[in-house]
């Protein structure tokens, strides 16, 4: 069964933003990563130095049942920004066929924007925007990886 949780999207301010919901959740970050800690094959070595610092990833548990997650954009899609719509759902699922499963129904006439593939940080991800104009991401950690998002 999939868990649904809000993954948030910032313009180069998520790692305040996250520091800021730290003292106000409490807890700690389970991960973070940042946009230059890629691997080169991922263009890395090809990003601005301050798009290398921006966080890639960060996840904060707010409670035993749920993660705030947050990203920043890079510099060249700030034109796509807008405070309001900078947010998606993010669905973590149990298997590989429950995420094409649920990627396949929610995706179906919307815009895929990464299809289905397993990704450098050990997950089987996705994302799309649904007919209704809803932001999704569907993560299938690999039960082997020791990445965990």
């Amino acid at each position: 069964m999939a868990t649904v949780n809000v993954y948030l999207t910032f313009n180069g301010n998520c790692e305040e933003a996250f520091t800021f919901y730290k003292s106000v959740f409490g807890g700690n970050f389970p991960y973070v990563g940042r946009f230059g800690e890629m691997p080169n094959e991922n263009d890395a070595s090809k990003l601005s130095e301050e798009d290398k610092r921006k966080i890639m990833h960060i996840s904060l548990p707010i409670s035993k049942e749920t993660m705030l997650y947050g990203s920043d954009i890079l510099e060249n899609q700030s034109s796509d920004f807008v405070i309001g719509n900078n947010f998606s759902l993010s669905l973590n699922v149990n298997s590989r066929e429950e995420a094409e499963s649920l990627f396949q129904s929610l995706s179906e006439n919307g815009i895929i924007t990464m299809p289905l593939e397993d990704t450098f940080w050990g997950a089987y991800f996705g994302m799309w925007r649904d007919k209704f104009g809803i932001n999704w991401m569907i993560n299938f950690d690999d039960p082997k990886d020791e990445i965990k998002l």
